[in-house]
């Protein structure tokens, strides 16, 4: 028996959040980078009726651009979602670690990571699933970060691949 799994594109507008006219679709979204954060907020309660997420103004006017034209023209097809859905289990095979990295960024299966702490060196091998060190697998940087200094660490930042507080 085969399990279906409902993602949030394929659920239907809530009745109490009115469709939005065609025609005004355009003056709608061009007045998004106007607002005063606050009618933004506003917004988004009206378009998704939930509060909104403490996310940044470009987040929010990306998302409330998004909802507006779905509830004017539909939503993605449940075909469209289901076919991103396996392509995203062929990249990545439910691993969500792997999910969250963006695939153009991660490091290619093989590649060696170097990195010097405290007088000694650490070398972790990039494998298909996530990470390997000293022998063992690892799911996240962070996590073989932690264990090389026993405190929490972005991992990325950890080995050198992105900078600190970007």
């Amino acid at each position: 028996m085969t399990r279906r799994v409902t993602t949030k594109a394929e659920v239907p507008p809530s009745p109490t959040i009115a469709a939005i006219p065609k025609p005004d679709v355009p003056a709608r979204l061009a007045a998004l980078p106007g607002m005063p954060i606050g009618e933004l907020k506003a917004e988004w309660r009206r378009l998704f009726g939930t509060e909104p997420p403490p996310y940044n103004r470009k987040f929010l006017e990306s998302r409330l651009s998004y909802r507006t034209q779905e509830l004017a023209y539909g939503g993605l097809k449940p075909e469209t979602i289901a076919r991103l859905e396996a392509l995203g289990e062929q990249i990545d095979g439910r691993n969500l670690t792997l999910r969250r990295i963006r695939r153009d960024q991660r490091p290619i299966a093989g590649t060696r990571l170097l990195r010097e702490w405290k007088g000694v060196e650490h070398v972790v091998t990039v494998t298909r699933d996530g990470y390997e060190w000293q022998g063992r697998p690892y799911q996240s940087l962070s996590a073989i970060a932690r264990a090389i200094t026993g405190t929490r660490w972005n991992g990325w930042t950890f080995f050198g691949m992105r900078k600190a507080g970007a």
